[in-house]
């Protein structure tokens, strides 16, 4: 078969651009949908938004970077944009239902903007900047699903539509390192840097794509499972101060539990003693997933722990994080001149047979599961389950320019730490091997894990 047409070319990106488009209206729906009307005044939380925000805050954003920088239409309803705009309202005003539509209002407007921009997809001339800023309104409302799940998790609702957490699947494989030769390495997404170039899409921190010169190195091949991190638990790891850096010591201090059993939103002190939703009860660990505790499962990887619990537990285990090059490397193996995979198994999309995402097995799986997912180097899980810690900072590449929506990057610069993988509440069609994500290192109530390096040469 010849090559496509440039006509093909646009039919095909614009089937891609509304399957995403509707796949993400009806993944948005359900997670607000399938609440009772009670439910959608979740407690108050830093790291949480209320559902309907989420979902007006989306269509909002829409708006802006689909109508309004595109065609210079206003807003549906101007008087409602400082609300919708997570820049111009305070978090707690969120929670505030007087300020804003109810349920059915909500979604009225969301599917409004969603019919809208669906019917420009179809039928406006499909340039590289409309491409462009489609894709940039949905990988944002896909973020939002994100948090829309962990939201779940961090107030202790029941699993959303669609998760089967609660069987977890055999895994096959051995443990240990496998160490990745010196060389040079091409880090970032390859391509120019301007916004609107080229056939993938990237993030603004991910590019420039650039070379980077590595010594060799040893990584573990599979994330800290629950039965590692128990381990370190009861070797009396947040009892010993010399495993904590000087942040981590801060974080043992400062840690305030906040009790979010629907609508109480008590602040207890605590002292942590073990990840965030893990418990010592009846003479057995258990582990809480969603409005459900269950036995901690040994083999699935640990989760909700901080960058401090992560950096104590490589102390304790005479290990270190890995760099964020470091973890690119050896998740990708690209080369300068040489083929670039967007995942460690190659370019084709994920699926459930190599990646834990959408928010289905909610990393419930043994670390040694997915094998149809490994790196070129056979390291395994290295796309969804966990955002997995490094050891960097969040800072720009040499030649970063910002993109369209300046406050993508800007704002986490320097007080962030780097998270890579993507988790099992990601959405497949954002997340790719050179994404960052950026936490602050006391963040828990996200996805969180990470796998270790070995000290020294390999």
């Amino acid at each position: 078969m010849g090559d496509m047409t440039t006509i093909e070319r646009i039919d095909e990106a614009r089937a891609e651009l509304l399957s995403q488009l509707e796949w993400t209206r009806k993944r948005t729906e359900a997670l607000v949908t399938s609440l009772p009307e009670s439910a959608l005044d979740v407690p108050y939380h830093p790291g949480v938004n209320p559902p309907l925000w989420e979902m007006g805050h989306a269509a909002f954003f829409y708006e802006v970077f689909v109508f309004n920088l595109l065609d210079g239409t206003p807003s549906v309803d101007p008087s409602m944009d400082d609300l919708w705009d997570s820049f111009h309202v305070e978090h707690r005003d969120r929670w505030n239902r007087e300020l804003f539509p109810g349920r059915e209002q909500t979604l009225a407007y969301f599917n409004l903007i969603y019919d809208r921009v669906a019917e420009r997809i179809r039928t406006q001339p499909l340039t590289d900047q409309a491409r462009y800023l489609y894709r940039y309104a949905i990988y944002h409302q896909n973020m939002h699903i994100e948090s829309l799940i962990w939201c779940r998790q961090t107030v202790g609702y029941p699993a959303p539509p669609g998760t089967d957490c609660y069987r977890p699947a055999p895994g096959e494989g051995q443990g240990g390192d496998v160490t990745i030769p010196a060389g040079e390495w091409l880090i970032g997404m390859p391509g120019e840097s301007e916004a609107y170039a080229g056939e993938d899409f990237a993030f603004d921190n991910e590019k420039p794509a650039f070379k980077v010169r590595l010594d060799a190195f040893a990584i573990s091949k599979h994330l800290v499972s629950n039965r590692e991190f128990r381990e370190f638990v009861e070797d009396g790891g947040y009892r010993r101060p010399e495993l904590w850096s000087f942040g981590g010591r801060k974080w043992l201090q400062t840690e305030t539990d906040v009790a979010l059993v629907h609508g109480s939103a008590e602040p207890l002190m605590r002292t942590p003693k073990h990840p965030l939703y893990w418990r010592w009860h009846e003479g057995q660990w258990q582990e809480r997933l969603f409005d459900q505790w269950q036995l901690l499962n040994p083999e699935a990887p640990v989760t909700h722990v901080t960058f401090w619990e992560a950096e104590a537990y490589c102390h304790w285990a005479g290990r270190r994080l890995p760099t964020e090059f470091e973890w690119e490397v050896a998740a990708l193996g690209n080369r300068p001149g040489g083929p670039a995979r967007r995942f460690p198994w190659g370019n084709d999309t994920p699926d459930d047979r190599r990646a834990d995402l959408d928010g289905r097995a909610m990393a419930q799986n043994p670390v040694t599961d997915y094998p149809e997912g490994d790196s070129p180097f056979g390291c395994r899980q290295m796309t969804g389950t966990v955002w997995e810690w490094t050891s960097s900072q969040f800072f720009p590449y040499d030649g970063f320019k910002v993109d369209v929506y300046p406050f993508m990057s800007t704002l986490q610069f320097g007080d962030h730490k780097v998270t890579r993988g993507g988790s099992c509440a990601t959405s497949s069609c954002l997340i790719r091997g050179t994404y960052r994500q950026a936490y602050l290192p006391l963040r828990n109530d996200a996805y969180t894990g990470f796998r270790t390096c070995a000290l020294g040469d390999p």
